[in-house]
């Protein structure tokens, strides 16, 4: 067992990182401010922390009187690069990160559907290995955000109708065989969330549940600003409700497949789903009152669940209901008493990907000593600043 001494250095030490990962940089003086420790504490945890390369010295001003220079200290980025990957049915989004969570490449490519879970591993992981290039021997985490509802003891996917290679363990299996690594997963909407959460329109709150639809219809949910995950991965999965027509799940009344079968039923053959939102044919009013309808009930199951501060909406068909979503806030108002604001994502196709970013971070800062009360407020909210994440880089 750890000396009873042991326990609050590594306390101290992991307030001290936690705080300059949290704002970028830090004095000495603003360290023992923010988190409490005496000045000769804060002095030996960061001449600590800069013996181990974890931070460097930026210039600063000289003290005045006999006190050391007002010298703020910074995270060392160049040591250790992290992998987030979105999985998903149509497509891969990769981000590679330093360690302050400064993306440095990004790239998006098609899914290779027909193939089997072993050949899919194997090919996920050559593209993670690809991307990351010439910064392989840094690369200390990846994290993968798949289609499905992952269970948090044993790690199994299930409701992957998407992309069902990912329920088998083959998969997983190959992925972390040709990477050499553990590979950490969750469901694609909670690592949206989580990126959205540190990154994006969830930054300022406590609780906040995310949907986002496309091909189909996930969730995330945050408690506290911690990921809610529940045993097998279904929390906040109010698409199942069969609350439609005849028991209809609500997940196909908004999702893709479902408005584009309930516009050929129409005789109005669409390819693609968002075309249905921009059409001015009258014949689609039904169509779109039916969607609003089943996001509503999605949208106050969120509500009277959880007392959300936001809820956000990702994925493709959520850029056609942009246009509408005052009208959505207002009815959802009508409906049931809330403060909870229905907003777009701001971090658009890339917040799964910055999301796995985050969660790598995180194994890669338990590695470096963090505790986990320390892991929601890291790394450096404004980690993004100057990057575009809507546009294709």
């Amino acid at each position: 067992m750890p000396r009873r001494t042991e326990v609050p250095r590594r306390a101290n030490r992991s307030a001290v990182l936690a705080h300059v990962l949290a704002q970028g940089s830090a004095t000495r003086t603003v360290l023992g401010r923010e988190t409490g420790l005496s000045p000769a504490t804060v002095s030996r945890i960061v001449e600590q922390l800069l013996a181990e390369g974890l931070l460097s010295e930026t210039n600063g001003a000289p003290g005045s009187g006999r006190g050391r220079r007002a010298t703020p200290v910074t995270i060392e980025t160049e040591r250790t690069v992290v992998c987030g990957v979105d999985l998903g049915g149509s497509n891969v989004r990769i981000v590679v990160a330093d360690l302050a969570a400064k993306p440095l490449m990004t790239t998006t490519v098609p899914t290779p559907t027909g193939c089997d879970a072993e050949e899919l591993g194997r090919w996920l992981a050559d593209l993670i290995l690809d991307t990351v290039g010439d910064q392989r021997p840094l690369l200390d985490a990846v994290a993968v955000g798949l289609p499905g509802a992952v269970g948090q003891d044993d790690r199994s996917v299930s409701n992957a109708p998407n992309l069902r290679q990912v329920e088998q363990a083959d998969f997983l299996r190959m992925v972390e065989r040709r990477l050499g690594m553990g590979v950490d997963i969750d469901n694609d909407s909670n690592y949206a969330l989580l990126g959205e959460l540190r990154f994006g329109a969830a930054r300022d709150a406590q609780t906040a549940v995310m949907f986002t639809v496309g091909a189909g219809l996930g969730a995330g949910v945050a408690l506290d600003r911690r990921l809610f995950h529940g045993r097998t991965g279904l929390v906040g999965e109010f698409g199942h409700l069969p609350a439609g027509p005849l028991g209809t799940s609500l997940e196909q009344l908004v999702s893709g497949p479902g408005i584009l079968a309930r516009a050929r039923e129409l005789r109005l053959p669409f390819d693609n789903p968002a075309d249905v939102f921009h059409s001015s044919d009258p014949r689609l009013a039904p169509v779109k009152q039916q969607i609003e309808q089943a996001l509503l009930i999605i949208l106050t199951a969120a509500v009277v669940a959880y007392e959300p501060d936001v809820i956000i909406l990702g994925g493709g068909i959520s850029r056609g209901l942009e246009p509408g979503l005052e009208r959505i806030n207002q009815r959802l108002r009508e409906i049931v008493p809330t403060t909870a604001t229905v907003q777009s994502t701001e971090l658009g196709d890339l917040a799964g990907a910055f999301g796995a970013v985050v969660a790598a971070l995180h194994t890669t800062y338990r590695r470096l000593g963090l505790d986990e009360l320390h892991l929601a407020h890291v790394p450096h909210r404004e980690a993004l600043a100057g990057f575009a994440p809507h546009a294709d880089h």
